[in-house]
């Protein structure tokens, strides 16, 4: 494969996030491979985690801070207040100036391919010129999500433009497609770590991983753990995440009579460690595209629970087989599920062996070659 120039952009590329550790994880096997490798972050995160502690790939921030919380003039003399227009002023001038900085480093190559990470990138960027270079759209959430936000109307305003638009499970393609985006195909986010050896699944803990935020709705998984545990005690639930709604959940499980069982883990470097440590992996959110944590566990051998929310979701964990799905928002349902693997070493035994081959073709040699394909294919 001919070495390329690679652009990997997104806004904030360093915060603790699923499709932050999917563009470390691509740039760094892109690297590997011998492409000249360059991702850059907008903004700067306000919290930065180290994804990768010797990267093969070059890094760049073009905001010296991160972006400010959003404002509105509460009346018409506090939109012409001085102070607040010359700070108007002083960020129209930052974000000027980097954009002239980002178009100077795609002027270094004579050609290459710029990835986005997300729609709002693709929209920051329309005003950077770079019509030497290729472009492909990433969208790291499910079509449903998308139509939730402002982020459909992102994608179909910009993705049009460029050679691919990817996404990560067919059925979200094909929605995209059905909105007259004959661009976009199927890319899965690759595993970042290799698997190892399989969970031994012995360990009685149930796991979270993600950002403790409110979208991941770990009020649910309390609630049903503490049914489940009723009838299988024993078990601990461990989170794993940062975030600020800690101190509200730790609250919540001491009155659910649980607050000696859950235990939150903050982050980890040792990703696969975390999950071997698990027996059944939870996933409770409000909406979820093709979340890594269940191609993660499923990858060492950990059986998975979680709502239904996307097609992403059921590419992942193939209900009866490999896991568990019930319908979004049952918390009940989930109660019940979550029990009948915690009682049932042979079920989870099973599903962990079936979750493990199930996702053996997202590791990131195989998920490189088709990123690799796709770029042939815009050659062509």
């Amino acid at each position: 494969m001919t070495a390329r120039d690679l652009f990997l952009v997104g806004i904030d590329v360093d915060s603790m996030g699923g499709s932050q550790r999917v563009l470390h994880t691509l740039a760094q096997g892109f690297a590997g491979r011998g492409h000249r490798v360059e991702l850059i972050g907008i903004r700067p995160s306000p919290e930065p985690h180290v994804y990768t502690p010797d990267p093969a790939y070059g890094r760049t921030t073009l905001y010296s801070s991160p972006a400010p919380p959003p404002w509105r003039a509460a009346s018409f003399a506090e939109r012409l207040n001085p102070a607040r227009a010359r700070a108007a002023r002083a960020e129209r001038r930052e974000r000027d100036q980097a954009r002239k900085r980002l178009a100077a480093c795609f002027a270094q190559v004579p050609d290459g391919l710029v990835i986005i990470g997300s729609p709002w990138a693709a929209d920051w960027l329309d005003e950077v010129p770079w019509p030497h270079l290729k472009g492909i759209g990433q969208y790291h959430e499910s079509f449903l999500q998308a139509c939730a936000s402002e982020n459909l109307q992102l994608i179909l305003r910009h993705y049009p433009a460029l050679e691919k638009s990817v996404f990560l499970s067919e059925s979200d393609a094909a929605e995209f497609r059905r909105r007259r985006l004959p661009n976009a195909t199927v890319l899965p986010n690759p595993l970042p770590f290799d698997p190892g050896p399989p969970a031994p699944l012995d360990t009685r803990r149930v796991g979270a991983v993600g950002r403790l935020e409110e979208v991941k709705r770990l009020d649910r998984l309390l609630d049903a753990f503490a049914a489940a545990d009723a009838a299988e005690p024993g078990w601990e639930l461990h989170c794993f995440g940062d975030g600020p709604l800690e101190p509200e959940l730790r609250a919540r499980a001491h009155r659910l009579g649980i607050g000696d069982r859950v235990r939150f883990r903050g982050s980890v470097r040792d990703v696969a460690a975390a999950y071997r440590e698990l027996s059944v992996l939870a996933l409770t959110s409000e909406r979820e595209g093709r979340p890594m944590a269940l191609a993660e566990a499923s990858a060492v051998g950990v059986p998975c629970v979680g709502f239904d929310l996307s097609g992403g979701v059921r590419e992942l964990v193939d209900h009866g087989r490999t896991g568990s799905l019930v319908p979004p928002g049952d918390t009940a349902a989930f109660a019940v599920e979550l029990r009948r693997l915690m009682s049932d070493a042979a079920l989870r035994s099973r599903y962990g062996r079936a979750a493990r081959a199930h996702v053996a073709s997202l590791g990131l040699d195989g998920v490189l070659d088709r990123w690799e394909a796709l770029f042939a294919e815009i050659d062509r």
